[in-house]
């Protein structure tokens, strides 16, 4: 068992506050969590949904699965257990992004329900916005934009969501996406309508 630290003393109620934070910035923080399969469209859509709030004044993040795998979860891999850890460290990275009020724009497959519930439970309800950004196995594999359906399907990727390791869809997603119905523009303008007065200040 991990002794208790017991020389780190946290100095949150020094630091300054989310609200005045938000007040500078003119915007409510909070966390747009798009989950879906790989080449379902998350990032294409996250950085439309960037480009788009920008022209109207906001101040984003956007945190992206392939990035992150190169940097702070490059000590990961693909199993259960480092998925769970994967989207635990992204969640207190995403929290830490809402308390200085900037709003952070998340794109991973997430494939479970308990694993976007462990998200949401260190984000806090109130700054979650689940985004399902729906396309089924076949269409993803179809567009294959990575090579890793391929690869997957010949053996050399193991644990691939959709294959062999399951995806589970939202239950009470905030907003669901249907990119096989939808261009990336639509997509991109339904997302913003949804989601402004959510982040505008009042």
């Amino acid at each position: 068992m991990t002794t208790k630290a017991t020389n780190i003393h946290p100095v949150f109620d020094r630091i300054i506050g989310r609200d005045e934070k938000e007040q500078f910035l003119n915007q409510k923080a909070r966390v747009i969590w798009m989950t879906g399969l790989s080449g379902s469209g998350k990032t294409t859509i996250a950085i439309g949904l960037e480009q788009a709030l920008q022209k109207r004044g906001f101040l984003t993040q956007i945190l992206d699965g392939d990035n992150i795998r190169t940097g702070i979860n490059k000590n990961l891999g693909f199993s259960e257990e480092d998925r769970t850890e994967n989207i635990r460290r992204i969640a207190e990275v995403s929290k830490l992004f809402v308390n200085c009020g900037i709003i952070t724009i998340n794109c991973f497959v997430s494939p479970t329900l308990a694993i976007r519930e462990q998200a949401k439970e260190i984000i806090g309800d109130d700054d979650f916005r689940e985004i399902y950004i729906n396309a089924s196995y076949e269409q993803c594999e179809k567009r294959d934009v990575k090579g890793l359906y391929k690869k997957a399907r010949n053996g050399e990727i193991k644990n691939f969501t959709g294959l062999d390791s399951p995806f589970e869809a939202p239950e009470n997603a905030f907003l669901e996406i249907k990119t096989a119905d939808m261009s990336i523009e639509e997509s991109v303008k339904c997302l913003v309508d949804a989601i402004l007065s959510h982040i505008k200040q009042a």
